[in-house]
């Protein structure tokens, strides 16, 4: 575990939540259910396994820690997990559900809006993997995730931004190269060789992106205002890849209308916006330079204000 615990004592104390004979225990008046709380138990009941067993190590003899660590870590960590974390989790997770689910279908197009705007900066951070819980947690409570079609519209306004690219600049070989590698990953749901090959370097269209995945957030988040949610019933997925697991509360064929109307106007508002304002002035003059006989292909280095090296001989390498 990355908090220096032993994953399988994390795993043992985790895993006793999800216990049958955990229906049988009582606290505070509360009979607990299995697996209540969802996934923000086991996390929160490891967490708590990992700090037990680091002290515990600090304190114990090396010739009985072998025996004594992992039964105190057992005993300490699940009586705490039984007594209190899950009956804290199980509220947590309620509240979490009701306040994204009450989010979108009052917030509707502005909450979508914004979702969808900032979630290729989460990619670009990583803190999107921290969206896992949250999604699980919805999954379990109503059958499916509002959250998970609005954020992927960033990725679908990073499409359109890269079709805007290479429709603009498709003399660039090497720009060219790099996005027809990529975009078939992108439909799929994986972002990241757009983002970090492409978008992200070439400053501007990371923003014309986020831009598309706004509109495209805000079509979503206005599906789930006016009474049909768009759902997700599972993780790992995105853009065109998300289509068979998608749900809602008016079945799936509303969420279908409702996710690819989403789409279609990210793709079209991301690749609008890139072509209209997408690149500025010194990357233009870079990457058309780049498209001249003889010319380095770099896609990074188009990145880079035209001031910012000195002035090279035609046909010079870096």
């Amino acid at each position: 575990m990355g908090l220096g615990g032993t994953p399988v004592l994390g795993g043992a104390v985790g895993g006793i939540i999800v216990a049958a004979g955990v229906a049988n225990v009582t606290v505070f008046g509360e009979t607990l259910a299995p697996g209540q709380g969802g996934v923000l138990g086991p996390l929160a009941g490891g967490i708590l396994a990992a700090y037990v067993e680091r002290f515990m190590r600090k304190v114990t003899p090396d010739v009985i820690a072998l025996i004594v660590v992992p039964t105190v870590v057992v005993l300490v960590a699940g009586s705490v997990t039984f007594g209190i974390l899950m009956s804290v989790a199980g509220v947590v997770s309620v509240a979490i559900g009701t306040a994204a689910t009450w989010l979108l279908a009052n917030g509707g197009a502005f909450a979508g809006f914004i979702l969808g705007g900032l979630f290729l900066p989460l990619v670009m951070t990583g803190m999107h993997q921290g969206l896992i819980t949250i999604h699980a947690t919805l999954i379990e409570q109503t059958g499916w995730t509002v959250l998970l079609p609005v954020l992927a519209m960033g990725g679908a306004g990073q499409i359109g931004a890269c079709i805007a690219l290479w429709v603009r600049f498709r003399s660039n070989a090497a720009l060219v190269r790099t996005i027809r590698g990529a975009l078939p990953a992108g439909f799929l749901g994986v972002g990241e060789p757009l983002l970090y090959g492409v978008t992200l370097p070439l400053g501007r269209p990371f923003i014309t992106a986020c831009i598309g995945g706004a509109f495209g957030g805000g079509v979503v988040g206005l599906f789930d205002q006016l009474g049909h949610s768009v759902g997700a019933i599972a993780i790992g997925a995105s853009d065109l890849s998300l289509i068979p697991l998608l749900n809602g509360s008016s079945g799936y064929g509303w969420a279908l209308l409702g996710y690819g109307s989403g789409l279609v106007v990210a793709y079209v508002v991301g690749f609008v916006a890139t072509m209209v304002f997408g690149v500025s002035a010194s990357v233009r003059a870079d990457l058309e330079a780049q498209s001249a006989p003889g010319a380095p292909l770099d896609v990074v280095a188009a990145a880079e204000p035209a001031d910012a090296t000195e002035a090279e001989p035609a046909g010079a390498t870096r």
